[in-house]
């Protein structure tokens, strides 16, 4: 029996050590092509590494336009194209117009909770309410308000479905036949 037992233990640890051995099993094809995409993008650098610039101009543009709006009661004009390129009717407003989409505060929170047994901490970003007490998920991204630039009237409208909207910090003659849609209006 111990014959047996000993016999059984020495082919165990025979097999186990060859289990373990000398024998590589090749990379599986996503770490091939992961390599191979990596030695591609390594190789594209080096041969045409990114070129850097001493100009900016899409600086230059964020700045014109912190410099263009950065004035209280800055007027914008805005008018309403349809989607056969005719401008119908335009709003004076004081500010931008603003999309539902923008928030004071994050549109979510990050909450802390338990690692579900694994002994760690896990983190989850979840909707905040807003400051009207809602959850909106940035929702609504098409609808568009601003104030009436001579009544202060809250308006209103809706991008989309052909209707896009031109935004500019001065009336554009070109589009002088639109009708006001608000009480400010454009002098002709």
């Amino acid at each position: 029996m111990q014959r047996i037992l000993i016999t059984v233990i020495v082919i165990a640890v025979a097999l186990g050590l060859a289990g373990c051995g000398g024998t590589t099993s090749s990379p599986s094809g996503q770490k091939k092509e992961d390599g191979s995409r990596q030695s591609n993008y390594d190789r594209l650098v080096e041969n045409q590494p990114a070129h850097s610039m001493s100009y900016s101009p899409t600086r230059a543009t964020k700045n014109f336009w912190i410099d263009t709006w950065n004035k209280k009661g800055k007027l914008s004009y805005v008018y309403l194209m349809n989607s056969s390129g005719n401008v119908f009717g335009y709003f004076v407003f004081k500010g931008l117009p603003v999309s539902y989409c923008t928030s004071l505060i994050p549109p979510y929170q990050i909450k802390r909770g338990d690692g579900g047994g694994n002994g760690g901490y896990q983190y989850n970003v979840v909707p905040g309410p807003s400051v009207d007490g809602t959850y909106a998920s940035s929702s609504n991204c098409s609808e568009f308000y601003g104030k009436d630039a001579t009544s202060g009237a809250y308006m209103e409208y809706s991008v989309g479905m052909g209707i896009n909207q031109l935004v500019f910090d001065q009336p554009m003659s070109q589009y002088g036949a639109a009708d006001p849609l608000g009480d400010a209006k454009v002098k002709r």
